[in-house]
C-alpha cells in the first residue's frame, strides 16, 4: 500500500522558517509530480505548491508566492516545502500528493488529481 508521511511541522513565530518533508511510505512508486496542500479550520483545503519532475517546473498559490519554495528530494519520492516570512495566517494542517498523471495539467491551468494523500503536519504560526 502507498503511503505519503508528511514532518517538519511545529509552532513558528511569525516571520520565521521551517521546512516541511514529504516521503513515500510502504512502497515506491512512480509519480510524475507531487504537491502541497493545506487545511485551516474553518476553511477548506487549498492548494499551496506543486512540482513536476520532468523539467522541473514549480507552481505556487498567490498567497505563498515569494515565501515558499518547493524542491525535490534524492528520489521522486521525496519532496520539501521551504516557507519563509511565515504568517499567522498559514497556520494550517499542511498535505503532501502525489500525482501520477502522465500529461502536466498545470501547466493549463487545470488541477490535477491526486491519487495518494499524507495525513498531513500541523503547522501553527504565532503573532
Amino acid at each position: 500500500q502507498v503511503q505519503l508521511v508528511e514532518s517538519g511541522g511545529g509552532l513558528v513565530q511569525a516571520g520565521g522558517s521551517l521546512r516541511l518533508s514529504c516521503a513515500a511510505s510502504g512502497r515506491t512508486f512512480s509519480s510524475f509530480g507531487m504537491g502541497w496542500f493545506r487545511q485551516a479550520p474553518g476553511k477548506e483545503r487549498e492548494f499551496v505548491a506543486a512540482i513536476r519532475w520532468s523539467g522541473g517546473s514549480t507552481y505556487y498559490a498567490d498567497s505563498v508566492k515569494g515565501r515558499f519554495t518547493i524542491s525535490g528530494g534524492s528520489t521522486k519520492d521525496t519532496m520539501y516545502l521551504q516557507m519563509d516570512k511565515l504568517k499567522p495566517e498559514d497556520t494550517a494542517v499542511y498535505y503532501c500528493a502525489a500525482d501520477t498523471q502522465r500529461t502536466n495539467l498545470l501547466a493549463l491551468g487545470i488541477m490535477p488529481r491526486y491519487d495518494y494523500w499524507g495525513q498531513g503536519t500541523q503547522v501553527t504560526v504565532s503573532s
